[in-house]
């Protein structure tokens, strides 16, 4: 399977602030895009509410001038986040009204939230989600379509 620099680009930066432990969903420096982002924060300016697929002014600006982050549209860094908290249990847009997870730290947590960001990440690019392992569950004539040497 053939992907963009931007793919691999954004899931080494995940893949590595996973193992690391310097990814936080509540830190706009260490979440999802900010990681993709190289542990900048200026694209929290690109919409008033974390977490929110709407663009503020500001964003809207970069976004009809086709403006590019690392690859990524300022929409396609929202959908990006998004996915990533709302797969790590947040309600959202982030509110301090609004129900979170205990310890938005937990790697269960985290690697929930990631599985989400992936799978757009996949879409953004056109390719299937990487990490779906469905596949090799199939079946064909009641034998397994894959085998394995164990």
């Amino acid at each position: 399977m053939t992907t963009s620099k931007r793919f691999e680009s954004a899931i080494k930066k995940l893949y590595t602030a996973f193992h690391n432990n310097t990814l936080h969903p509540e830190d706009c420096k260490q979440c999802a895009v900010g990681n993709i982002l190289n542990n900048q924060d200026f694209w929290k300016h690109l919409s008033n509410d974390h977490g929110s697929l709407k663009l503020n002014y500001v964003g809207m600006v970069n976004q009809k001038l086709g403006k590019r982050f690392n690859g990524y549209s300022p929409l396609e860094l929202l959908q990006i986040e998004k996915a990533f908290l709302k797969g790590c249990g947040y309600v959202l847009p982030l509110h301090h009204n609004n129900p979170k997870p205990h310890n938005p730290t937990d790697p269960n947590n985290l690697f929930k939230g990631l599985s989400y960001a992936i799978e757009v990440l996949c879409e953004l690019d056109g390719i299937s989600n990487v990490l779906d392992y469905s596949g090799l569950f199939k079946r064909e004539n009641q034998r397994p379509e894959h085998s394995f040497a164990i």
